[in-house]
Parts: C-alpha cells; structure tokens; sequence
C-alpha cells in the first residue's frame, strides 16, 4: 500500500524518511485559520484530519499521514512568522516561558477510509535569552516558516530550556512513536517491512 504525507514541510518529510519506508508527498491546499473559540488541540486535530482528506482523491488506494501543530502561549496561539519582525517579537514573548505544543497526526485510510487521530503535547520552557541571542539565532536559523519561530531540530535548542513530552518528535511535527502505531494498526510494521523484489 502506499504510503503518502499530505505536507508540504521539509521537517515532517525528513522526520517520516527515518523510518525507512518509501512514500511520496502532496501538498493539502487547506485554510489553516482557527475557527473563532477553537482550543489548540481541536484546530491542530481539525487541520491535520483537513489534510489528509485534502488528497484523499489522489491517492484512493493509499495511507495518508496529515498532521499540524499549534503553539500555545499565556492563552494565545502562535503561528507560522512568516517574517523575520514577526519572529523577532515572538522569540520575545516567549522569552523565559513556558508554551505548550499541540501536535496532531491523522492517519487516513483512503481505501478503507478508516481513520486514527492522536494528539501529542509538548511542554516546553525557552531560556532567559537576550535580544542579541534572538538576532543571532534568526539570522543562523531562519525559522520563518516554523511555528513559535525556533527549529528544536538545530540550533533553535539553544532557545530551549527544557522541554517534557512523550515523543520528542512531536515538537518537530511529526509524532513518530504514535505514528508507527497507527501504521501497526493498518498492517504496516516498519521493522519488518521489505520492499517489494523487482
């Protein structure tokens, strides 16, 4: 069966290639705006069920992992920078917190159209860093198009204090210990799988 990652993020896309298993990518043409009075884990839940169900269409036959995050900071959700102003006065709200990270993993069987959803938190606590350090970091990084504006996977973990979740890839963005047991579900061992003999 095939196996397909509605996304279009490099980061999910290396974090699935650890697994070992061939799949392909498409890219979800969803809207990613919370819905007024929406919690994190309901809009990161929704979104990555929005997804998977996105590409459905095109891949009939296939397994579809749709997953988003949301970050949450002193009961406002952050998103995607975008700039690098907008990344600068993130990085300076967060200063010495703690957020939560709400990351949501959808696996779809578009054949079955069985469906599995989990939501993996992380708690996580950003070092008393300085101006300089924000500057610093964003001109190395560039996290622009990462949610609370840090990569945790290179230096952005130099921003971090500490972090407390249950799989530390979920702060990544893409939960693989819950992933694999979704795939497990559906008949997909990772360990054991073999490609096909040409």
């Amino acid at each position: 069966m095939t196996l397909v990652l509605a996304s279009t993020s490099p980061f999910r896309r290396e974090l699935l290639g650890r697994l070992g298993v061939p799949f392909e990518v498409a890219a979800p043409e969803v809207d990613e705006t919370p819905l007024p009075g929406e919690k994190p884990d309901d809009t990161a839940r929704r979104l990555s069920l929005m997804k998977a169900r996105a590409i459905a269409a095109k891949f009939p036959d296939a397994l579809i992992i749709g997953s988003d995050q949301v970050a949450l900071l002193e009961g406002e959700q952050l998103g995607k920078p975008g700039t690098h102003d907008k990344a600068v006065e993130q990085l300076r709200r967060m200063r010495g917190k703690a957020l939560e990270f709400h990351t949501a993993l959808t696996l779809l069987n578009a054949k079955t159209g069985n469906v599995q959803t989990a939501n993996v938190p992380v708690r996580l606590v950003m070092r008393d860093y300085t101006d300089a350090q924000i500057e610093a970091y964003l001109r190395k990084d560039q996290p622009y198009n990462c949610c609370g504006s840090a990569k945790s996977e290179s230096l952005g973990i130099a921003l971090i204090a500490r972090f407390e979740t249950e799989d530390p890839t979920a702060l990544v963005g893409l939960p693989l210990i819950k992933l694999t047991e979704m795939l497990a579900n559906e008949g997909l061992d990772v360990l054991t799988w073999q490609a096909p003999s040409t």
